[in-house]
Order: structure tokens, then sequence, then C-alpha cells
């Protein structure tokens, strides 16, 4: 294995107990990759919103180890637009180029802090009004899972932090190790981060036909050119009862979740094949190579051949340690 990367996790006053286990959870089931500690602020155990407090191993002083640093959410009735000095304080100590990560209403520690100045972010859906009042100058977008902005990372409530974790892993060492990563830890692999974190409609009657049977389907055929019509015909359904249908329950167009289904496959097989750019292209449902170059480079920033190279020489390295 190589370098070990140190992920430090800042509990705050009133922190939710959930959120502030998932980076450990995660993280930690990525087999030795990261190494996570968690701090407070003074080392002192620190209440949480529940009816227990939580004891930890570190102070301040790990803060400036970090590699990443993660903020889990801590009660909304302690938020105030000028995060607590000793909070600020805190992420001063971190050093230059620190991956920054905060689950819900870490975000306003973040924004308080000006960390988020000029950036998309993301945080409860159920705090936006609050969050733009506070601060104008961030371009917040409640209707996220979680937002990637380069080394700082926000995103909404509760299990949206699952997803974010995931998503670290993801970017670090790839679709495969998450994908393990996930079945350890009994949770979907996917979420993509613009997925809606809300969504107004209700729940859809169970006793109606929904679009998950073609969801499987089209996964089974992304080969294939899948039309929308033709999703629509699989699942019985007018073309506009359909689209409404899937948006109500997958928070996505149906041509936008196929892409994302193509792009997550085409990562899978770079990772683990040598096949060509132009046969991963044609097995995973994109016409050319050039559609695929397309594809990958809006989704994660790098070409096919760039993201190849990343991947299996990390997983090299790895055999080599």
């Amino acid at each position: 294995m190589g370098n070990v990367h140190r992920v430090v996790v800042l509990a705050l006053d009133g922190v939710y107990p959930f959120e502030l286990g998932i980076p450990s959870r995660v993280l930690g089931a990525a087999d030795g990759r990261y190494s996570v500690v968690t701090c407070t602020v003074d080392g002192r155990p620190v209440r949480t919103n529940a009816d227990f407090s939580v004891t930890v191993e570190h102070g301040p002083e790990v803060l400036a180890t970090a590699d990443t640093l993660v903020i889990p959410p801590f009660d909304t009735s302690l938020l105030t637009r000028q995060a607590p000095v000793d909070a600020v304080a805190a992420l001063a100590a971190v050093r230059p180029g620190t991956r920054v990560v905060s689950i819900c209403t870490g975000a306003f520690v973040l924004a308080s802090a000006g960390l988020l100045d000029g950036r998309r972010a993301t945080t409860h859906w159920a705090l936006a009004e609050l969050f733009r009042s506070w601060f104008p100058q961030v371009k917040l977008d409640p209707n996220v899972l979680f937002v990637d902005d380069g080394g700082v990372l926000t995103s909404a409530g509760a299990a949206s932090g699952v997803d974010v974790c995931l998503h670290l892993v993801r970017e670090d060492h790839g679709s495969e190790v998450a994908n393990r990563v996930a079945r350890l830890c009994v949770v979907p692999p996917w979420r993509d981060g613009g997925q809606a974190q809300y969504i107004e409609q209700p729940v859809p009657d169970p006793a109606a036909n929904g679009t998950a049977a073609t969801r499987d389907w089209a996964l089974r055929n992304l080969q294939e050119p899948l039309s929308l019509a033709g999703l629509a015909e699989h699942a019985r359904m007018s073309l506009r009862t359909f689209v409404r249908r899937f948006n109500e329950e997958v928070g996505m167009s149906p041509g936008r979740w196929i892409v994302q289904q193509r792009v997550d496959r085409a990562r899978h097989l770079l990772e683990s094949t040598d096949l060509a750019v132009d046969e991963i292209a044609g097995q995973v449902g994109f016409a050319t190579g050039a559609s695929l170059r397309q594809h990958l480079h809006a989704a994660i920033g790098v070409t096919p051949l760039a993201y190849r190279r990343t991947f299996r020489g990390a997983v090299l390295a790895s055999g080599r340690s």
C-alpha cells in the first residue's frame, strides 16, 4: 500500500453522532488507504445533539496533519452567522492545500471562515434560505446531494455524508475500490452529487407501475441505443408519464441517468481491463470513442487514457509496497 491518506474529523459542540461516524465507517473500509482520526477544538469531550457526549483521542494539534478535513454537522440550534472563534481558529491550523469536506450544517462553519466565497456549495435543503441570507457570496445549490468544487466539498444532510465519502474514495482510488467499500457498508455504490436531495413530489404509490424494472433492464443493455421512447415502451407508459415518474423516483432525467451509468461503467472498464477506448465506448453504449472522451471529460475532467494511467499506476504502486 502506498502513502496512507490522513483524514481528520473535527467534532464541534452539538455534533450529530450518525454523521460523526460516517468518515471512519466509509473511509475505514477502504483496505487501509485512509487513516481517520477524530478531534475536538480543545481535545476535551464534546456533547452531541443526542443524550450523550463523546470523548476523542485528539485535540487541535492533529489538524495540521490532515490531508483531508471533514466537518460533520452540529445541532441547528447552535448555528450562528459568525462561527465560534475556536472553530475558525481550528480551520486556520489546517495546512494550505488540504482537502476540506463538510456535511450538512458543517457548511456554515466553512462559509463563516470565508472558505466558500465565490464557490458552489450545498447544505441541508431546510437551511437553504438561512444560509443564503447569511452568506450571499456563496453560490448555494440546495437541490443536490453534494458539490465537489475542487479542494472544497460540501454535502447535504444525513446520508449524503455517505455519498460524499464514497465520492472521495472513487476520486482517489477509482470506482472498483469505491464499489467494494459500498458493498462492505451495505449502501448504494453511487448516487450522483447532482441528484436531488429533496424531491417535493409525493412518494409514488407502491401499487402503481414504477421505473425500477426498466432501469434494471437499461443497466443490462447499456450497449444498446436506449431511446427515451424505447424506455417508455419497456415500462408500458406514455412518454410523458415515464419521464415524470422517472424524475420522481430518481431525481434526474432518464437521459442524464443513462449517461451517468455509461460513464460509471466505462470508468470500471478503464480500471479493470486493457480494452481500447473505442471498444469500451461500444460496450457501454457511446457511439464513438470521441463521445466517450467527451462525456468522461465532462464528468471528471480527464481523458480515458489519463484516467487509466492514474488508477493503473495506483494499483501497481500498491502491489509493489
